[in-house]
């Protein structure tokens, strides 16, 4: 069973955001589909408005035996943790990963983000790199720097390097917020391409993305990392998953399609499973409106945890 939420807001201040938010919302089940109108909870605690890091935490090195240094930043807290995990040739400095960072020391819970092998400040070589490289940095930071139980919160590649550490390491995970999530999207948005076309990347060794995102225009991923990449796909079967899982997704992203949340929805077998979309969301999910809603989720999500305990 999945929730479906039509999410869209007026322009409204952050307290009254909270207090106000509507949503349509289509509910799935293996009986039927029926429709209802519900408004958001009203939790005990409002999010403060996001404007930046004030005090950022300290930058720090994870130092691994014949690994390259990550770059990360951490603050101690109350569990449920919560970490970031950047998108694709990101890094642990954009505006989500700071407002999380303000938003979990407002509430005195403990935060970790980091930047991948070979992105942002952490060392190694960022073409050396596969979605396997990145799926062990994830989960040493989880097994060395995170303390307790955790919220996993990924932003497209982050997405699916989530749900990687989520079946790995269930002990751990005690939530999951997708933004964007991108689960498997590179090796099915390559086998989908014309024939011709993937025969031509795969002589030259490359497959060139156009993308705004990229200081160049385009984001070149070599076969090799492809042909890695589809040892972690997860979209075939059910996935081992049974933790809260929220997945935040914009109607309007040219990156990654809607439908793959919809698709990871589907396929979790957690039993609380909300899908949200945002009518005019975009990719990066960055506006202020999409990171209010970002918070809104995750303090839902420790607001359950605590009461669960």
């Amino acid at each position: 069973m999945f929730s479906l939420w039509l999410q869209q807001t007026s322009k409204v201040g952050c307290r009254g955001w909270r207090n106000s938010m509507a949503a349509a919302v289509l509910t799935h089940s293996w009986r039927g589909l029926y429709q209802t109108l519900s408004y958001g909870r009203v939790a005990s605690y409002l999010p403060l408005c996001y404007t930046g890091l004030r005090h950022k935490s300290t930058l720090q090195y994870a130092s691994r035996p014949n690994l390259p240094k990550l770059a990360y930043r951490k603050i101690k807290g109350k569990s449920p943790g919560v970490v970031f995990l950047p998108g694709y040739a990101s890094n642990m400095s954009g505006q989500k990963a700071e407002a999380l960072e303000e938003f979990c020391k407002s509430l005195g819970h403990s935060y970790l983000r980091f930047d991948y092998t070979g992105c942002g400040q952490s060392e190694g070589v960022f073409a050396d790199c596969t979605v396997g490289t990145w799926k062990k940095d994830v989960l040493y930071m989880l097994d060395e720097l995170a303390d307790g139980p955790q919220i996993l919160v990924g932003s497209s590649m982050g997405g699916w390097l989530m749900l990687l550490a989520a079946i790995a390491r269930p002990e751990k995970t005690k939530a999951l917020v997708g933004i964007s999530t991108a689960a498997d999207y590179l090796v099915t948005a390559f086998k989908t391409l014309p024939i011709e076309v993937r025969k031509e990347c795969e002589d030259k060794g490359v497959w060139s993305i156009p993308s705004k995102h990229s200081e160049d225009g385009a984001y070149r991923l070599s076969v090799d990392f492809l042909r890695e990449a589809e040892n972690h796909c997860v979209l075939q079967s059910p996935i081992p998953i049974t933790c809260p899982v929220r997945l935040i997704h914009g109607l309007k992203d040219e990156d990654v399609p809607w439908h793959i949340s919809m698709q990871v929805a589907e396929r979790v077998l957690s039993p609380d499973v909300d899908v949200i979309l945002r009518r005019h969301g975009q990719h990066r999910m960055a506006e202020k409106d999409d990171i209010k809603l970002m918070v809104y989720t995750i303090d839902d999500l420790i607001d359950k945890l605590t009461t669960m305990v």
